[in-house]
């Protein structure tokens, strides 16, 4: 016997929310992994995220008998060039990430993803010519001088925050203008950059700087496993996507940064000084104001839909 629709949808939200949630958090706590391959350069450390999730990617596609999609973006000359171009951004984020893990920069990091929101706003305004409120302005400038106070109060530029947020925010962007499903998109970015990612692993093999036989077996298992690690949190994060309103997305996505925050300050020890909380705060008001907002604007929009309806339903009566 099926359920009724209001159950079903029901408990659809209920399961979105708990793989929404599962997804942030493995984002957020991630640093922990990629802390295992200390030992393992950034690149190398790529090259091979770039092969494994390519692998892993076309078994998942198989096996969701989806190749269809993937042969209709690529009927597409301008979707295939931006998923190439967004491809090169997802490359870029994921090197500085890792990289900021390696060299101890989780802190960072969270500062990072932390800002992406407030990116993504800026990068609306620029290049889809999209207006900004008055307290999304407030925002932006909020963040800018909380980055400011920080490279002229101390002469440290978080460069590694930037590198991260505009990547992050670039490949939202060009994903927005491509169009393109989660698991079809994500295949075409990997395997369009999989060519450069095998001909490094190569040359480093020529080098006789890869991982040789005498390293320890955990390394080659956790290698493979970057596929899964990259890929599976995508998956839950597309079906909560789908069913969960966009403001519980909304508020679900601070889980990642939030979990680097405290690994970086409490797990490994990260230098908090003061000009980092003064950083962190003024990003965190600058976050309260556009979440705030984007909530109420959502609600009013929501009140409008609802006194539309009721008035046609009115006027057929």
């Amino acid at each position: 016997m099926s359920k009724p629709p209001e159950k079903a949808g029901r408990s659809h939200e209920t399961t979105a929310l708990i793989a929404g949630i599962a997804a942030f958090a493995i984002w957020g706590l991630i640093p922990g992994y990629w802390k295992l391959f200390k030992t393992v350069p950034a690149p190398e450390i790529l090259a091979h995220r770039f092969v494994w999730t390519s692998l892993f990617l076309i078994g998942t596609l198989t096996w969701q008998q989806r190749w269809p999609d993937v042969k209709a973006i690529l009927a597409s000359r301008r979707t295939t060039i931006f998923c190439v171009a967004s491809g090169v951004a997802i490359a870029s984020n994921w090197f500085f990430f890792i990289f900021a893990v390696l060299i101890n920069r989780v802190l960072e990091t969270s500062l990072g993803y932390f800002m992406t929101p407030l990116v993504n706003v800026l990068f609306g305004a620029v290049f889809l010519r999209e207006r900004l409120t008055r307290l999304q302005i407030l925002s932006v400038t909020l963040a800018i001088v909380g980055v400011l106070y920080l490279t002229i109060g101390y002469g440290h530029l978080p460069w590694i925050a930037l590198a991260l947020c505009t990547s992050f925010g670039l490949y939202g962007l060009l994903r927005k203008k491509s169009g393109t499903s989660a698991i079809p998109g994500l295949f075409l970015e990997t395997v369009s950059l999989l060519p450069v990612a095998i001909a490094y692993l190569v040359l480093i093999h020529a080098e006789g700087r890869i991982l040789s036989a005498d390293s320890p077996w955990y390394l080659f298992v956790l290698l493979i496993s970057t596929g899964v690690v990259t890929a599976v949190p995508l998956f839950w994060f597309g079906y909560a996507a789908r069913y969960l309103r966009l403001t519980t997305v909304g508020f679900l996505q601070y889980l990642a940064p939030t979990g680097s925050f405290f690994l970086g300050v409490f797990v490994y020890h990260e230098p908090f000084t003061r000009g980092h909380l003064i950083t962190f705060s003024l990003i965190w008001i600058a976050l309260a104001i556009f979440t705030t907002e984007a909530v109420l604007r959502w609600r009013s929009r929501r009140v409008r839909e609802i006194a539309t309806c009721a008035i046609e339903a009115s006027a057929l009566d």
